[in-house]
């Protein structure tokens, strides 16, 4: 943009102070590919852009690439005489012609640098008149990817959703059963401990309590008063005691 050649500062200018709808007669300019079967561009490859335009006047060739930036190309005169960037009468890279209102504009070996959005201008009666867009990328290519062929399953082998889902199930229930296991462990064990001591606990107070309302049978001879002419016998029952007394 920097060695802009006058026709690109004519085309800023004219931006900058013209505007659509002037008095004046209106022209139409339609942009277009000369091989109307070609709609990509290919890499190396000359490609053939075709600008017309309702009345015979000069046209101007504007690239916009990916980035927004517009690039000038050149400009062709009514006469044929083209003018390419810094005033230069030729260019390696383009070509141009005309015929009648016809103005081409050849790219002779397209690469990846001159992707981006042409438009051809006129200036007439001090009015800036656009193309449309005409796109000019590369046509996307798009990779298949790759097939992978899947070994058939036999029957013993096969694999389905219910079966996994009854194999998840199967463990779970595996798991629930240690953990009801565990449980009822921690749970039976200090029960039992405790009933077996209420029951040590009820074994030593009912004792206790027979030990005081029946005496032990020695306890109970040391008491007796002596009787010297008498005689003593004892039978011993496991509830009773009886006492006997014979005299001489």
């Amino acid at each position: 943009m920097t060695d802009a050649s006058p026709a690109l500062l004519l085309l800023l200018l004219s931006l900058g102070l013209c505007c659509p709808g002037a008095q004046g007669q209106r022209i139409t300019v339609t942009a277009k590919f000369y091989n109307s079967k070609s709609t990509h561009p290919q890499s190396g490859k000359s490609l053939e852009l075709e600008c017309t335009n309702s009345q015979d006047s000069g046209v101007s060739w504007i690239r916009q690439d990916k980035a927004g930036t517009l690039h000038f190309i050149v400009y062709i005169s009514a006469l044929s005489k083209p003018t390419f960037k810094g005033n230069q009468m030729t260019s390696s890279r383009y070509g141009v012609s005309k015929s009648g209102r016809s103005y081409r504009l050849t790219v002779t070996s397209f690469k990846a640098q001159d992707e981006g959005i042409y438009f051809c201008t006129v200036n007439y009666n001090q009015v800036l008149y656009f193309s449309s867009g005409l796109p000019a990328f590369f046509p996307v290519t798009t990779t298949a990817a790759p097939v992978t062929s899947v070994a058939p399953t036999t029957q013993g082998s096969r694999v389905t959703k219910r079966d996994v889902c009854l194999q998840s199930h199967e463990a779970e229930t595996s798991k629930e059963k240690e953990m009801n296991f565990f449980c009822e462990v921690f749970v039976w064990v200090p029960l039992t401990g405790a009933c077996l001591l209420v029951l040590l606990v009820l074994v030593i107070t009912i004792v206790l309590c027979r030990s005081k309302s029946h005496p032990e049978p020695l306890q109970m001879f040391q008491r007796a008063e002596p009787s010297p002419p008498a005689q003593w016998a004892f039978w011993l029952f496991p509830s009773r005691i009886y006492r006997v007394t014979r005299t001489q």
